[in-house]
């Protein structure tokens, strides 16, 4: 198997531990929110943070006063969401959120993301936390069931899967993410903290 394989079937089949907070990436409509509550519901953290201040309805990208409702109908109080607002991408959102971590000295963090999504983001995050704070554990929460080949009004998943891992390598290549080999032995290690 090559490196970019193991990641792959490491960051599909990650477990979780009680964590901080549950971080929910805005984007992907409203397909993502759900997950984030029941990870709330299911007490792996008692803080959701809602990252990203991008309004963007053609491309998914859904602003936290559009989510929120929904969030705060499942029953999540509202004391219990913090919304980061500062980033308009992925890799913004790492270095709010890891920052966000160290300053509230928070260890653990689940992150959620849709699956096709959920390779970059990881990657993403592990550079901000390899950089700033190497002891800080992220776990994956990918939103699973969503169809692949459903139109969505920002393509088809299928095809923004191409999308994600051309822009794994572009951005592996800019220094912006953990290349595979480093995520196998953060992986590693992650396994062995109690």
């Amino acid at each position: 198997m090559t490196e970019r394989e193991i990641a792959i079937a490491l960051i599909d089949n990650d477990t979780l531990k009680v964590s901080d907070a549950i971080v929910l990436l805005e984007g992907d409509g409203l397909n993502r929110y759900q997950k984030a509550v029941d990870l709330y519901n299911d007490r792996w953290a008692n803080k959701i943070i809602f990252s990203g201040g991008i309004t963007d309805y053609e491309y998914g990208s859904f602003p936290y006063i559009d989510v929120l409702p929904h969030i705060l109908k499942t029953g999540v109080p509202e004391d219990a969401i913090i919304h980061e607002d500062k980033s308009l991408n992925t890799r913004e959102q790492a270095v709010e959120v890891v920052g966000m971590s160290i300053e509230r000295g928070w260890e653990r963090l689940i992150l959620v993301a849709t699956h096709e999504h959920q390779y970059r983001a990881y990657l993403t995050f592990l550079r901000e936390v390899l950089d700033k704070s190497p002891n800080i554990i992220l776990y994956n929460a990918p939103v699973r069931n969503l169809s692949w080949f459903v139109q969505n009004p920002w393509g088809k998943r299928i095809e923004r899967l191409q999308q994600e891992f051309d822009r794994i390598e572009k951005y592996t290549l800019m220094g912006h993410l953990a290349t595979a080999k480093e995520m196998i032995m953060y992986q590693e290690w992650k396994e062995k903290q109690p």
